[in-house]
């Protein structure tokens, strides 16, 4: 019974990071959903950026944090380890829901493209991002990235493997081809707002961050990522070496 109990968990935490996905991509597109970045009446700048900060860091320390190995096993002991992979999703998918739901729109306008040609070409690029995301969990085993493999494979009896280092196609011109479609979706769109600005600067930087922690981690695992980080770009498909590896277990989100 407990493992069924832990399966519907995690299919659940996966199930509602799908949806606060979906609601993320049309809250940054100011389009369908009730609340989006910069919908509502802008107050104080001050207190809105402020505010605003402080969501992005209450999502971003956790989600960092949560990620580490060393969080990972004094997590366990309260935890059951099937489900620790779960527990991040769901923790994370509760930190977003806060920041959008709590996010203050502020006043001013950085760029709006006029050329509906351009505008539509950037609309294009923005959706081109959140498929990138898409397909590069994809290519790292989705189902492991959200911990629906680990319950499926505890509701199975089988004790959980790390997956194998191998060569997925986006990771052979970059190795971090989910950060690059997030960063697309931050930055991508014809109308840039001072609270939309705000959001992706506050990201970027976050995702720069992140990825010293991740790769570090992943240097740990696999010891073959130390010469791939040396031979393949990080974010920028610029010239490279042939004969460039790329790793299979990248699991921090988006991610």
């Amino acid at each position: 019974m407990q493992k069924l109990i832990f399966f519907v968990y995690g299919v659940l935490c996966h199930a509602m990071f799908l949806g606060v996905f979906l609601y993320l991509a049309l809250f940054l597109a100011n389009y369908f959903v009730p609340k989006t970045i910069d919908s509502g009446t802008a107050g104080s700048f001050g207190q809105a950026l402020m505010i605003n900060l402080g969501l992005l860091a209450l999502f971003a320390i956790p989600h960092t944090i949560m990620a580490r190995p060393t969080f990972k096993r004094w997590w366990t002991r309260f935890v059951p380890t099937p489900i620790e992979r779960s527990t991040y999703v769901l923790v994370s998918n509760l930190l977003m829901v806060l920041l959008l739901w709590q996010w203050q729109p502020m006043q001013g306008v950085v760029w709006e493209v006029q050329s509906s040609a351009v505008a539509t070409t950037l609309w294009a690029l923005y959706g081109l991002g959140w498929l990138i995301i898409v397909f590069s969990s994809l290519l790292i085993n989705h189902f492991d990235l959200f911990g629906t493999r680990q319950v499926w494979m505890h509701l199975r009896g089988k004790e959980y493997t790390h997956l194998p280092f191998r060569v997925p196609s986006l990771y052979k011109f970059v190795r971090h081809p989910l950060y690059v479609g997030w960063l697309l979706a931050f930055w991508v769109t014809p109308t840039m707002t001072v609270g939309h600005l705000v959001f992706s600067i506050a990201n970027t930087v976050y995702i720069l961050i992140a990825i010293q922690f991740e790769e570090r981690n992943l240097i740990e695992y696999h010891s073959e990522y130390a010469d791939y980080r040396r031979r393949v770009p990080s974010l920028v498909p610029f010239p490279r070496s042939s004969g460039a590896a790329s790793p299979a277990l990248q699991r921090d989100i988006a991610s």
